[in-house]
């Protein structure tokens, strides 16, 4: 890659790294935020999942206009947003107005991931998006290597307000950078724009759209099942301590930091079909471990979610590169909109399910997480079969 290359990379890798610091950040902060505000495992859940409903919808609406205008501008307004809505979470001072932060920081942030996508899918041919793609979910390690452990760290220090403010701040300094060095985004915008309805008809009479929606759906409704109750039921029933509970997400952080750009080539190389197959399926055995861990040292269960880490990135970074690719340059604005819509969606709903399914008991224990990872394992399950009807679609 050129310095330019690396540059929009680089910019876009900090985009995704605080947007995705925001969401991750919250389910760990559940250890905090339940007695805080007195509130129970259903209702956090919650809280978790209206950010990624609000972001559901507002990707939806953006789907019908996002390809009529400069995804540079596009960025930067659901990005201004979503770093002012962060703001306002970290000084809520009720459930309610908290619940109404993350709505708004949601309708905003369902803007941000699929103009990322979209700039990398435009920027870098299909034989080079598999590298470009794992240098992109990078930012998905860094968040959990210092962002999770750093974040968890200011909540305990200085409250659980700390970790949204220092993500506005550090989200304006992004937006400065953006407006100075992220380039326009315009070659997409040629001919009259297609009617929202006809849009739509578009992706829903489209057999390939609408398998490569499923598969992004899937995706993040088998892996967001396990992720909002890890920390409490490592905490609570494996009897990790806070640091030995911070280390989960420093340790698979820097698991998939490392392997990430390596995954990317593989899927360039051996071909982007075959890495998310072989990630997707061997992924089962840690989902399984992890929803039954029993009460056992502390670094056997860091191997293990270290490699349900890489094993989980491993089926994310070839699935969107597939995914990327079934619709021409010109579409691929509204359909990584409709796709990011998905995500928010199924990720919220993997929330509420999971919070429907998990009880806490008096004592703070987690029970039934292990149906939730029979429910993850099935869906992962499903994904495989999905990805297969693509095989050949790719533009």
């Amino acid at each position: 890659m050129n310095w330019k290359e690396r540059i929009l990379l680089i910019l876009l890798a900090s985009v995704n790294f605080t947007h995705i610091l925001d969401f991750m950040v919250m389910m760990p902060l559940g250890n905090f935020l339940m007695p805080y505000f007195n509130i129970s495992p259903g209702q956090f859940s919650v809280i978790v999942a209206s950010y990624s409903i609000s972001a559901a919808v507002s990707g939806f609406a953006a789907a019908f206009f996002v390809d009529g205008y400069d995804r540079k501008k596009v960025l930067l307004f659901g990005y201004i947003g979503f770093t002012i809505g962060t703001i306002c979470c970290g000084i809520a001072p009720t459930y309610l107005l908290l619940l109404i932060a993350r709505i708004t920081a949601g309708l905003f942030g369902g803007l941000i991931g699929a103009q990322v996508l979209s700039i990398v899918a435009d920027s870098f041919p299909y034989e080079k998006r598999g590298q470009a793609m794992g240098i992109l979910f990078s930012a998905f390690s860094l968040a959990s290597i210092v962002g999770v452990p750093s974040a968890l760290y200011l909540a305990g220090w200085l409250g659980w307000h700390a970790p949204f403010l220092s993500i506005g701040g550090l989200g304006f300094i992004i937006i400065l950078l953006l407006m100075r060095y992220l380039p326009s985004m315009s070659a997409h915008i040629h001919g009259e724009r297609i009617k929202p309805m006809i849009m739509l008809r578009n992706v829903l009479t489209s057999r390939v759209q609408l398998v490569a929606l499923g598969l992004s759906g899937t995706l993040m409704l088998g892996h967001f099942l396990i992720i909002p109750f890890l920390n409490p039921y490592m905490e609570f029933n494996v009897g990790f301590t806070d640091t030995q509970r911070n280390m989960i997400y420093m340790v698979g952080g820097i698991a998939t930091f490392i392997t990430s750009p390596l995954i990317g080539k593989m899927a360039d190389k051996y071909g982007k079909h075959n890495t998310f197959m072989f990630f997707a399926l061997v992924s089962l055995i840690p989902i399984f471990l992890i929803t039954n861990m029993p009460a056992i040292k502390y670094y056997y269960v860091l191997m293990v979610t270290g490699i349900w880490f890489v094993l989980s990135t491993g089926r994310g970074i070839p699935a969107q590169a597939i995914i990327s690719n079934v619709v021409p340059a010109e579409q691929r604005g509204s359909f990584m909109s409709f796709n990011g819509s998905i995500q928010q969606l199924f990720s919220g709903l993997a929330s509420l399910i999971a919070g429907m399914i998990v009880i806490s008991k008096p004592d703070h224990t987690i029970v039934h997480y292990s149906w939730v990872g029979y429910l993850s394992i099935i869906i992962v399950l499903a994904s495989v079969f999905i990805a297969k009807k693509l095989r050949g679609y790719e533009q």
